[in-house]
Formats: structure tokens, C-alpha cells, sequence
């Protein structure tokens, strides 16, 4: 298998304000999000790093998407630095996250061709890939309302749209059913499996074991920035299921906490 996406002892770190320092009942003036992770994504496969909120999986994503920098390590995508080379990681991924959040006045009409400008994509290839995506996820119905007036799942629907809008190769969602309703997070896992079935390679972050379970070829156990376990699917779960597995290392990691 194609080696896609090679990240090598990545380490962030962030500088605490007072406020957060407080908030976290810590003196340290330093967080470390990430600890000298590294692991491998190969081509055509759904891999899925598991871990608790606060375990660096955001952090790791960012990075791996060119929002911001590590103090040490890099992300190699299909060839590409993403500390070095940015631009030319951007045009091989689409990125979503929760995090991301539409303009309320525009629609997504509006949004999509914008971003189809963006990233010079032909009128005419962007207007079939909008039309193919739109019907597939219902947005063609809401295509003139403004996201202020959109559902949560249609918004994140929208969101989806624009993220895949220049057909990357490299797929990355940021806890793709977070604050979804079963419906709207049944049509986003059945989406991600038939792009896998096309070849695209995609990451997911989640908390969620059954989202593991029922999608990923591969999964990273991350916990405190660092990663614990990263192994098949099915060698992971070869004796135990996915959450006993989870536990059963975190309990080590943490101990009694």
C-alpha cells in the first residue's frame, strides 16, 4: 500500500493565559497538545484517531491541514510538506471541521460557486459537481436560503459540500457527526464509505467507538497528545471490542485518575 500521509514527531505546543490556566487548575504555563506523534495513512483507506476531548486530535488536524504550524515534526501529504509546502497540500485535501462556520447572510449557492472561484475551478465543472453533490445530500432544495436560516444538519451538509468542492484526493473531517441528528450522521458515514470505495484516502477524528467500528480500516488510540496504539481494525479488536480496548490503555495511561 501507498504510504498517502506521513506524520512525523509532531509536537505543538500552546502558552497558557492566565484565564486557562485557572480554568485548567494547572501553574504551568505551557500546554503541549501534541507530544512527538507520529503515525502513517495509506492510500484508499479510512483511518480514525480515537481519543478524548482535549487528546490532541484537533490539534493534529490543524496542523495536518496547514491551519497552523508545529513546534517540531511535519505532515507529509501525498509527497508535499505541509510545514514547507502549505499551498500545494491545500489543493489535495479538504478539510471539515465543526469548527468551521458559514457566513449567516450568504447561501450556499453563493458559497459554493465562491469557493469554486477560489480555487479555479471551470464554471461548468463546478456547476455539475454542484448539482451532483446538492441533490445528493438534499442542499438543492435550500440552495437560496441563507445559512442563518438552515438546520444544523443542513448547515453541516453545506459545510460538507464546500469542503469537497475541489474533489481532493485526501479527506479529512474533524468529528464529522458531532451535534448531528441519526439521520444526517447516517447520510455523512454512508458519504465517507462511498468515497472510500473511490479511491479517496480520509482521516476522521471521533470519540465515538461504534463511528470507528462501522467505517475505519485503521485506528490511532491518542491520549495526552500522544499516540498509544495504532494498528488495524481488526488486529486492534482482535480479542476485545473497540471501547474495552480504549479503556484498558487508558487506565494504564492515567492510571487512577
Amino acid at each position: 500500500m501507498k504510504e498517502l500521509i506521513v506524520v512525523n514527531n509532531l509536537t505543538k505546543k500552546f502558552n497558557l493565559s492566565r484565564k486557562q490556566q485557572k480554568i485548567g487548575r494547572t501553574k504551568e504555563k505551557v500546554k503541549t497538545a501534541v507530544d512527538d506523534l507520529s503515525f502513517t495513512c495509506y492510500e484508499g483507506e479510512i483511518f480514525g484517531l480515537l481519543g478524548p476531548n482535549g487528546a490532541g486530535k484537533t490539534t493534529t488536524l490543524r496542523i495536518l491541514s496547514t491551519l497552523i504550524k508545529p513546534n517540531n515534526g511535519d505532515c507529509i501529504v501525498n509527497g508535499k510538506s505541509a510545514v514547507n509546502e502549505p499551498a500545494a497540500v491545500r489543493q489535495q485535501i479538504g478539510f471539515l471541521t465543526s469548527e468551521l462556520k458559514l457566513e449567516d447572510f450568504f447561501t450556499p449557492n453563493y458559497l459554493f460557486d465562491f469557493f469554486a472561484k477560489m480555487f479555479g475551478i471551470e464554471p461548468e465543472q463546478a456547476a455539475k459537481r454542484k448539482k451532483d453533490i446538492f441533490e445528493r445530500f438534499g442542499i438543492d432544495k435550500f440552495a437560496e436560503v441563507k445559512v442563518a436560516e438552515l438546520s444544523t444538519g443542513m448547515k453541516q451538509k453545506a459545510s460538507l459540500a464546500i469542503s469537497l468542492i475541489h474533489d481532493p484526493k485526501i479527506i479529512i473531517f474533524d468529528e464529522p457527526t458531532n451535534g448531528l441528528d441519526v439521520l444526517t450522521a447516517k447520510v455523512v458515514t454512508d458519504y465517507l464509505l462511498e468515497l472510500k470505495q473511490e479511491g479517496k484516502t480520509i482521516i476522521v477524528s471521533t470519540h465515538i467507538f461504534s463511528l470507528i467500528e462501522k467505517i475505519c480500516d485503521r485506528v490511532g488510540i491518542i491520549i495526552d497528545g500522544r499516540m498509544t496504539l495504532c494498528d488495524t481494525l481488526k488486529n486492534v479488536c482482535a480479542e476485545n471490542d473497540l471501547e474495552t480496548v480504549f479503556f484498558d490503555i487508558f487506565q494504564k495511561v492515567r492510571g487512577d485518575e
